[in-house]
């Protein structure tokens, strides 16, 4: 699945997405589908995010031994109480982290939630190296991959972003 970011950012189509400052954005005839992302929530429970179709899901990459996951996190939750009435939902998702030390970092930071990925199997079926933590990833209504961020987010950089995907054409009908 590592192909998956090459359906915006590779195969002769670059130079028709926008790419600056570690933002690759893509417009909607561009776009690949995203891998199925499932997974145990770090507080129990499973989620999947084919449920959210029809939402605009935004996907953040993180690890509580991660210095810009921390600095990004105020960021995260101002963006995601800013757009979740029009139809935004996030999901985080822990990588190389322990449970303990992934819901301790949570706490108090973000309310929306997480999948635990230790083996950072979800980040490399995206295309995002462990490496490259934080990482955030935007689908559209569709849940195709509309914009990646390989860096550290701030809410005024952010929220445009989100706002100008979640104003997209709604799902077609029958979609949720």
């Amino acid at each position: 699945m590592a192909a998956v970011l090459t359906g915006c950012t590779g195969g002769g189509r670059e130079s028709t997405c926008d790419s600056a400052n570690g933002i690759v954005e893509c417009g909607p005839e561009q776009r690949s589908d995203a891998p199925k992302i499932t997974g145990e929530l770090l507080t129990g429970g499973s989620y999947d995010v084919a449920d959210q179709r029809g939402q605009v899901v935004v996907v953040n990459f993180w690890g509580s031994w991660c210095a810009p996951c921390r600095a990004e996190a105020d960021d995260l939750e101002g963006t995601y109480q800013a757009t979740k009435d029009s139809g935004v939902t996030f999901l985080g998702i822990n990588v190389q982290d322990s449970r303990d030390k992934a819901i301790a970092f949570e706490e108090g930071r973000v309310s929306y939630p997480s999948i635990f990925d230790p083996g950072s199997r979800l980040a490399l079926d995206m295309d995002i190296p462990p490496n490259t933590i934080p990482a955030t990833v935007v689908l559209d209504r569709e849940g195709r991959i509309a914009v990646v961020i390989r860096a550290a987010v701030r809410q005024e950089g952010l929220q445009p972003i989100v706002e100008r995907i979640a104003a997209e054409s709604p799902a077609p009908s029958g979609q949720r």
